[in-house]
Order: C-alpha cells, then sequence, then structure tokens
C-alpha cells in the first residue's frame, strides 16, 4: 500500500510540474557575464544548507495579467507565486516567465474585503478588484486539479489586489530601470487584448472560455465602488522625485539626510 501511494504521491508531482510551469520565458536577456563555476559552486551549497523559511511559503501560482494603472493599452502576462499569510491576507511574487531565466517583475498583496473595508478612501484607490479575472477565466492556477481550483477561485473571486511592478521587461527592458509602477487588473469584456490570452491559453493548453463556463456557479461579488478607480479616471501612480517628502514623514523615525 505504500509504494502504491508513494508512486500516486510522484506521479502528481511530476504532472503538476508538467503543466504548471517552464513553458514561458522571460521578455529580456539581462546584461552580464555568465556565472563562475565557483559562483555556481556557492549557490548550490547555499542551497543545500541555507534555511529558505519565507520562500517555501509560496506554494500557489497563478497566471493573469496586468497594465499600467493610467494606460490600459500596456498589457503583460503576470506569473504569480502565492503565499497565504491568514484567511484574509496573501503576498505574491511576480515574474515575467516561469522558467530559471524568468525576472523578478513586482509583488502584490491580496486581502479580503473584510481587510478591504478597513483602508482608507485614498488607499483604496491603488486596489483592484479580482471578480472579473476570476469569472472571465483569465486568471488561472495552472496545473492543479479543476476542484482545486475551482475552490481557489471562490476565495479569490472578492478579493482586492495592490500590485506594484519593479521591472518593465515588458517594454524590452533589460535591466529594472525607471519609477516602479501601479498595476491594474481588468474589469470587463474588450479590454484584455486577445493575442496576450490566445498565446497564454496556448502555452498552459487551456481554453479562458471553458475556464468561464465551469466558474459560472461562483457568485459575483458586489465590489466597492472606491476600488479600479482609473474606471471613474481617478489615476495614481509612482514618479521618481527629488523631493524626500514622503520617506521623511509619512513613516517611523527621524529623517538623516547626509
Amino acid at each position: 500500500m505504500k509504494a502504491i501511494i508513494f508512486k500516486v504521491y510522484w506521479f502528481l508531482v511530476i504532472f503538476l510540474v508538467a503543466c504548471g510551469g517552464n513553458n514561458t520565458k522571460s521578455n529580456v536577456q539581462s546584461p552580464g557575464d555568465q556565472k563562475t563555476a565557483k559562483d555556481n559552486a556557492l549557490n548550490s551549497g547555499a542551497d543545500l544548507l541555507q534555511d529558505k523559511r519565507p520562500l517555501a511559503g509560496f506554494d500557489a501560482y497563478l497566471d493573469g495579467f496586468h497594465f499600467y494603472n493610467g494606460n490600459i493599452n500596456a498589457q503583460m502576462e503576470a506569473h504569480h507565486y502565492v503565499n497565504q499569510l491568514n484567511e484574509d491576507f496573501y503576498q505574491a511574487i511576480i515574474f515575467d516567465g516561469n522558467g530559471r531565466d524568468a525576472k523578478l517583475m513586482g509583488i502584490e498583496y491580496i486581502i479580503t474585503p473584510k481587510l478591504f473595508k478597513m483602508l482608507s478612501d485614498e488607499e483604496k484607490l491603488l486596489w483592484h478588484s479580482h471578480h472579473y479575472e476570476v469569472k472571465s477565466g483569465s486568471l488561472i492556477a495552472p496545473g492543479i486539479p479543476d476542484v482545486a481550483e475551482h475552490e481557489l477561485m471562490e476565495k479569490l473571486v472578492s478579493t482586492y489586489g495592490k500590485t506594484i511592478h519593479t521591472w518593465h521587461t515588458d517594454q524590452q527592458r533589460s535591466l529594472p530601470v525607471g519609477s516602479p509602477m501601479v498595476m491594474m487588473g481588468f474589469t470587463k469584456n474588450g479590454q484584455l487584448k486577445p493575442n496576450l490570452l490566445a498565446s497564454r491559453d496556448k502555452r498552459f493548453k487551456v481554453s479562458s472560455e471553458e475556464i468561464k463556463q465551469k466558474r459560472a456557479d461562483i457568485a459575483m461579488p458586489k465590489v466597492d465602488p472606491l476600488a479600479n478607480a482609473w474606471e471613474k479616471g481617478k489615476i495614481r501612480q509612482f514618479i521618481i522625485s527629488s523631493d524626500a517628502d514622503s520617506a521623511q514623514t509619512k513613516h517611523q523615525g527621524e529623517a538623516h539626510i547626509h
């Protein structure tokens, strides 16, 4: 019996790995010399000896799409690796691919309506809802069984995300230059470019339309009117500035400028 369970376990692991990653290359090749043999040895040693407990919790993989707040035509695919901190709070690391060459593109914090209600009205303008991403089938959790994915999407459909991209590889920037940018999610049909969705579906061998039909029974949540503020023309975006007011006055501790 133990042998059978062991074989089934590894079959599932292999199946999930095969279906859930390593089919989307990074958008750019970064400049720099190849890692030396010494580097590889040090990295291998660190991988075996060091405890990477914070990273171990990032055990869910989601694939979806973002656009720059203020420019819905600037769209890109985003690969999320998600850690659930508790029943109401998730954090995600976002990459531009799912292979070994993937570039760390940004982060996303995901909260339930319970926590979203606690935010100030100004803060809410930075967040987007996930109702359309889930209901449309454009947000997927590659590689896990349909039943498990459906249950996950039932939880995510009413959540809100605050997303910041720090490396704009979709613009073919081979280095993380420029300002971080606030990102948003799509809220209705006709916004996401069809070619982006079709390319993703082909790589993962899925049909967003079929997924949409399977999720028809997931209830559509009531979205807070202050989320998705871009729809009402209220855009919030980062800029690079020589004014350090935010760092000096909005964080704890006295400012020390040298």
